[in-house]
């Protein structure tokens, strides 16, 4: 797998109160492409921190349905990948690039 499609795979790490839980426990959390697979994402992950992931768990979100001026709309579709990491390895996700 080359770096551009990597990077394509990886959007963005989520940070919220629930996901600073799942840290505790060696699972991090990352927006993906809609086409992403398990192994794209386990490849990237691994390539990128330099890490060992034992599990990937994929979820779609559906994106909800809102108005803006009288006008009926609708937020995109996402894709989270919940990654779980090997005992002792940790990903800061925090630190800017």
């Amino acid at each position: 797998m080359i770096n551009e499609s990597l990077y394509s795979v990886l959007r963005a790490p989520k940070v919220s109160e629930k996901t600073a839980r799942l840290a505790e426990s060696n699972q991090y959390v990352f927006e993906v492409a809609k086409t992403a697979t398990k192994d794209e994402v386990k490849a990237a992950v691994e390539h990128l921190f330099n890490v060992k992931v034992l599990a990937v768990n994929v979820a779609n979100t559906k994106g909800k349905s809102k108005s803006f001026r009288f006008r009926a709309g609708r937020r995109s579709d996402k894709r989270k990948a919940y990654v779980r990491l090997a005992e002792g390895q940790t990903i800061d996700v925090t630190a800017k690039a």
